[in-house]
């Protein structure tokens, strides 16, 4: 090679310049860095001033982090169904509200919250089977079709909701183990006396952080690892080329439907525990669903796990901090995630 072109190719000269890639992985490392001294170190007075207190600004990250598990539970099986089988099924929310109630009037009667949780995860999975089997199954490709008969099982599903539950808001009565507040190990505040406040939060919300993540891990080995993700995997790149091996490619995609309807109503269970059942949910957590699978990419548990991390962090400061155009923020952070990288940050390019 001549020097003019190894000049030309290294203007460095240090065989191989920075990559994009290194740049963003510096700069996540100075942002965690910084992160980390907010966490535990004091604040001083101008910091304060400026984020209103340190206590505020760790409730708003935390709570950040616990509305994005319940984001990702709810877009988790919304990405199975629409990413990776192809699925548009705009009835996700109406899972998630019916799983709701269904977990609701179990707990009741029974008065055990682990059965009512158990419930709400079996009998949406049984109802995502019966609608693979009798809708979606006859519209096979046809996404426009699809759009239109599952907007019209939502509507109908809300107005039935509606008649049976009424427009009252309910609350789960979550177990004694899991209620109270827990002491964290960061300190928000030093008092005169020099005793150092600790932060408490609710001990539930840290457990929904925590199903989260291990769902996650269970659904990437599952997508990933298994047989059966290979054969989801296979299914949707060549349905005839998977068929011709002899596989039933019919059961593989009910039994994938039916996984992702369950987790929608196991989210409505742990969501109407956090938070409250009542109608309207079922539109904001199909919007939820859908932002989040946008900006994380479809077809990719990861991709959702960040899709769900960003929208959650970004709701929760955005109402701390911009109460005004907090719900601007989401759409905004969409747009921009659209322009720059239309696939999504771990979809697949078309």
């Amino acid at each position: 090679m001549s020097e003019t072109s190894r000049s030309t190719s290294d203007p460095l000269g240090q065989g191989q310049g920075i990559t994009f890639r290194q740049v963003l992985l510096v700069g996540a490392l100075i942002l965690f860095a910084i992160f980390v001294w907010m966490v535990f170190a004091q604040w001083p007075e101008w910091l304060d001033a400026i984020l209103i207190s340190k206590k505020a600004f760790l409730s708003a990250i935390l709570n950040g982090l616990t509305l994005a598990g319940l984001y990702f539970l709810v877009a988790s099986g919304f990405t199975l169904v629409f990413g990776l089988m192809r699925n548009v099924n705009l009835a996700h929310g109406s899972l998630y509200l019916l799983g709701a109630y269904v977990g609701y009037e179990f707990a009741n009667w029974t008065g055990y919250w682990l059965l009512g949780l158990a419930a709400g995860f079996l009998v949406l999975a049984v109802v995502g089977l019966v609608m693979q089997v009798l809708v979606f199954r006859r519209l096979e490709g046809d996404d426009l079709r699809q759009t239109l008969v599952s907007i019209g099982i939502s509507v109908v599903a809300a107005d039935l909701m509606l008649a049976y539950w009424g427009g009252t808001t309910y609350q789960f009565l979550t177990p004694s183990w899991l209620s109270g507040a827990v002491f964290l190990p960061v300190v928000t505040a030093v008092r005169s006396n020099g005793s150092e406040v600790f932060l408490a939060y609710p001990f539930y919300r840290l457990v929904v952080l925590g199903a989260a993540i291990v769902i996650g891990v269970g659904l990437w080995l599952l997508i990933n690892r298994t047989r059966i993700g290979s054969m989801i995997r296979a299914g949707v790149d060549d349905r005839d080329m998977l068929a011709a091996s002899g596989v039933n490619v019919h059961f593989v995609f009910a039994i994938v439907f039916a996984l992702g309807a369950g987790l929608a109503g196991l989210a409505g269970v742990v969501g109407g525990s956090a938070l409250s059942i009542a109608p309207g949910e079922d539109v904001r957590y199909l919007l939820a669903s859908l932002v989040v699978v946008i900006v994380g990419g479809m077809g990719s548990i990861v991709g959702a796990a960040i899709g769900a991390l960003i929208i959650g962090l970004a709701e929760q400061i955005g109402l701390v901090y911009f109460p005004t155009y907090g719900v601007v923020l989401t759409f905004v952070i969409m747009v921009v995630t659209l322009a720059i990288r239309p696939q999504g940050i771990m979809g697949r390019s078309m």
